[in-house]
């Protein structure tokens, strides 16, 4: 059968392909060789060496990672990230700026795809062992036994008795079982960015196949269920030592060795896990750049590992001064998999990396580990901010999976779970000297009861499912560096135990706790613990036959019964939906079947995504045993990606679910609600045009305002002109009351603020704040400092245009070097956006004034509202490099330097 018509046009994209963090320029295009279509690859920088070719057959894959966000506002790329697989190709990742001819492209090779597979009879799979399975790309020990893809309507074309005759044609023949699978539990299904170490890493990425499942790879996820679900039939418990370790070093660099604290035992551990925070406290480590402190703390470790056994790094992440470290004794290195890194930053807006949390997961033989190293807020009394943090992490950070029927993994859904890191939580005792002198008679206990950390859990505010050893050693901050002498300095810190190790799973015993005072280097003191932990072996005798048990019952009763399943309800109300706040309502599904089935939300019709940016379910997949039933939530949440179209009213509350059942029948839900417009994601045009409150105007209203505002900015830049010369309309404000609120607000009340612009607000003044701008002007805003700083960075983040224009935005780029050209550019911008801008860099300049009181530097100013400010345009956002960064960042800095004149 011939491909469609479509195909045959060939049609090809630019983009880059990424090799070993390098990416080079190419174009991909269909092509054919010998009657057979495939993929060309052709090389910009290698003009005459000769294209790739990936044919088009039934082992090609191709993968394509959706950049969306949802429930954090964080900055998200918007073209195409693209994975592809040939035959005797190893995995290849392409960077397509161009989102819609990207989808276009993508469409033509399913299409050929499509109609290759009608066309051929199923090619056979290569014979290999049940071992070497495991050995396989991710995805692809999960192909039918014929070894082709077949492709279904989302609505499932195909009849239930055809889907039925169809699995049992391929299970009819001998199979090797697969890898025993770790225990899955349903997951939370989060989007996050791509990630890199130029960017935040805080991020959530959504990848989906582009081709959808076969019947086969749906037949093995039911198979691994099952197995998981009799994993105790087929494992063997045996120890192995953990050796765990945090030290905050104070942006230090290693000035002696590390054996006192990383060789405290005669045995050697099996694992290091070893974290650092503070590695790194200059500007440059502060917005993600590289740090020499990482390679000089890494070595000092490598030179400082137990003498007795030979170790090889097993995987490293760092997100600013927060750095975790695995390594493993060389022999057991073929017994680990699956390894993953993660991290979140909970600085101000999410995004900022000088607090949050690093991870690594990994599978050590069949049991799951999560590692986490984290750095939460000071301060004695933000213990709240603290709690915040903790809840900020574990609801983003999660893991894609290899398996890419399975959703990611956040961190609890781990067999081992180990948390470790300068946890911040102090003493709620003021007298530092009634404090010292407990310690000084060794009074611990008394003093713990004082530690916020066990207050906060005892509260099952933080921690709660978490379990920490005795502490028998005295607080490890704060110290006078390289001494340990109490803080002498005039702020004289109340001493603390701040550094910290806990953990949760089974099978889990300390050996030890401790601190390790000979280490000087910091005000910190290093802290470790030992940990004897039953990790899961598999017996590969028993798993064997109980995998040839499973797929004979399942041929037996998959003749017999097709899955069903029971809903609760189906049809759901969110009433006056708002921006950033969070509504969840609950149902349930029961399986009132016969046989394990599996359930998955999937997309309908032309849409790439099951649901709404704003909407999500959880979880969106899952298994299900007879009888057995499971809460479903529906969260609706409103953020910066998805709040314009809200408020334009070309977006409401409404949509429809599908709740997919393999081979089964598909259910339909009905979402709907009302929306109550925000000043957050409306244009500075808009909003200038408005004197009353957002909520106070009309709907109809808001919608002439939103058509009228591009036309307001296209007349205001024909009509440029020395800002001098101007008259300010009659009609419109100089700039948004909103923006006046809050720059006002700080300028009278924050400008001495320790920390301003980098200590996070607390989320439910943040909501306060929203919901007093949209709905009145007050005379004063809500909530601190800190929150109405960050509520101003958000409203930035949140327009639609940024204050510096797109068009506008390679030109800054080009004359950043120039003072005057800088100044030039601002004179193109539309009367409101220029207004804004020069109104910000007044108030920043004066910011910077009180540097000494608020550590505000103009670095750091520079590098955060040129993030905002100057954003590059949505089909640039993945080309941005670390130089586009820089010299957003110059740009500002000539009107931070500069006077009151312009």
């Amino acid at each position: 059968m011939e491909p469609p018509a479509a195909a045959c046009g060939l049609l090809s994209v630019a983009g880059t392909e990424v090799r070993a963090g390098r990416r080079e320029p190419c174009v991909l295009s269909l092509g054919r060789r010998s009657g057979r279509y495939g993929i060309v690859i052709r090389s910009q920088e290698k003009e005459n060496s000769d294209p790739d070719y990936i044919p088009i057959n039934s082992r090609f894959k191709c993968i394509q990672e959706a950049e969306e966000t949802l429930l954090i506002d964080i900055a998200t790329n918007t073209g195409c990230k693209v994975r592809i697989q040939g035959d005797e190709t190893a995995e290849r990742l392409f960077e397509i700026p161009d989102e819609e001819r990207c989808l276009g492209f993508l469409s033509e090779v399913q299409s050929i795809q499509e109609a290759h597979l009608k066309a051929s009879l199923p090619e056979p799979k290569d014979s290999a062992s049940w071992h070497q399975v495991e050995k396989s790309l991710p995805g692809l020990s999960q192909a039918s036994s014929s070894g082709a893809l077949e492709f279904e309507d989302d609505f499932n074309t195909l009849s239930l008795e055809e889907n039925r005759n169809m699995q049992n044609h391929q299970t009819g023949s001998r199979r090797e079982p697969p890898p025993p699978p770790v225990p899955q539990n349903r997951q939370f299904h989060r989007e996050r960015e791509g990630t890199s170490r130029e960017q935040p890493k805080v991020t959530n990425t959504m990848r989906k196949m582009f081709l959808p499942s076969t019947q086969s790879g749906q037949r093995e996820g039911l198979i691994k269920h099952v197995l998981a679900k009799k994993e105790k039939a087929y494992v063997n418990l045996h120890n192995f030592r953990f050796f765990v370790g945090t030290w905050n070093v104070n942006g230090q660099s290693p000035d002696s060795s590390l054996e006192p604290w990383l060789v405290c035992d005669t045995e050697p551990p099996d694992f290091y896990c070893i974290g650092f925070q503070e590695l790194d406290l200059s500007t440059e480590a502060f917005f993600y750049f590289d740090s020499v402190k990482e390679q000089e703390w890494m070595a000092a470790v490598e030179k400082s590992l137990h003498p007795q056994a030979k170790y090889k790094k097993v995987q490293v992440v760092r997100l600013v001064g927060m750095m975790l470290l695995i390594f493993a004794k060389k022999d057991q290195l073929s017994n680990i998999r699956e390894i993953m890194t993660e991290s979140v930053g909970t600085g101000i807006m999410g995004k900022m990396g000088n607090k949050g949390g690093v991870a690594v997961r990994f599978v050590f033989h069949n049991t799951t580990f999560c590692i986490v190293n984290s750095h939460l807020a000071a301060h004695v009394e933000d213990f709240e901010r603290r709690n915040q943090d903790y809840k900020d992490i574990c609801a983003r950070m999660s893991f894609i999976t290899p398996d890419d029927t399975l959703p990611q993994l956040n961190i609890m859904k781990h067999d081992v779970v180990i948390w470790l890191g300068d946890l911040n939580y102090r003493l709620c005792l003021p007298d530092a000297s009634e404090v010292k002198s407990l310690i000084s008679k060794n009074e611990l206990q008394k003093l713990l009861m004082y530690d916020q950390l066990n207050i906060q859990r005892t509260h099952k505010k933080a921690f709660a499912d978490f379990t920490e050893g005795e502490i028998k050693f005295i607080p490890t901050y704060k110290y006078d560096s390289k001494t340990d002498r109490w803080d002498s300095s005039g702020k004289c810190r109340v001493p603390a135990w701040c550094d910290r190790i806990l953990w949760r799973g089974s099978n889990i015993n300390q050996l030890r706790y401790g601190s390790h005072m000979d280490l000087k280097t910091s005000d910190h003191k290093p802290v470790s613990a030992l940990f004897r932990i039953g990790v899961k072996v598999v017996d590969e005798q028993k798993y064997r036959k109980l995998f040839e048990d499973i797929v004979r019952l399942m041929d037996r009763m998959e003749n017999d019964f097709l899955p069903s399943l029971e809903l609760s309800r189906r049809e759901f109300e969110f009433e006056n939906v708002k921006f950033r706040q969070l509504q969840k309502q609950k149902f349930q599904i029961t399986n009132n079947g016969q046989v394990t089935c599996h359930f998955s939300f999937i997309p309908k019709l032309n849409d790439t995504h099951y649901c709404k940016p704003w909407l999500r379910a959880e979880p969106c997949e899952g298994y299900l045993e007879p009888d057995e039933s499971t809460d479903i939530s529906l969260d609706v949440y409103v953020s910066k990606d998805s709040v314009t179209l809200l408020n334009s009213g070309e977006d409401k509350i409404e949509d429809i679910l599908v709740l997919h059942l393999h081979r089964g029948k598909d259910y339909f839900l009905t979402i709907s609600g009302t929306y109550l417009p925000s000043c957050f994601g409306t244009s500075l045009e808009a909003l200038c045009r408005m004197r009353r409150p957002i909520r106070e105007v009309p709907v109809t209203k808001l919608i002439d305002l939103g058509e009228d505002s591009f036309l307001e900015k296209e007349k205001s830049v024909l009509q440029m002109g020395p800002p001098d010369s101007e008259e300010p309309s009659g009609m419109s404000l100089a700039v948004p009351k909103e923006i006046w609120l809050l720059v006002d607000h700080l300028f009278k009340h924050a400008c001495h603020q320790e920390d301003l612009f980098q200590t996070p607000g607390m989320q439910e003044e943040l909501e306060q704040i929203i919901d007093c701008l949209d709905t009145s002007i007050p005379e004063k805003i809500p909530g601190s400092n800190h929150s109405v700083a960050e509520a101003l960075l958000i409203f930035l983040e949140a327009l639609p245009e940024p204050v510096i224009c797109y068009e506008l935005y390679q030109r800054c780029l080009d004359w950043s070097h120039n003072s005057r050209l800088c100044r030039q550019v601002i004179f193109q911008l539309p009367r409101c956006h220029r207004s804004v801008f020069r109104y910000l860099m007044s108030f920043l300049r004066e910011l910077l004034k009180y540097s000494e009181d608020n550590n505000v530097s103009v670095a750091m100013i520079a590098a955060l509202f040129s993030s905002l400010l100057l954003r590059p345009p949505p089909n640039l956002m993945a080309k941005q490099t670390q130089q586009d960064r820089q010299r957003a960042t110059n740009f500002l800095y000539s009107f931070l330097l500069a006077g009151d004149e312009e």
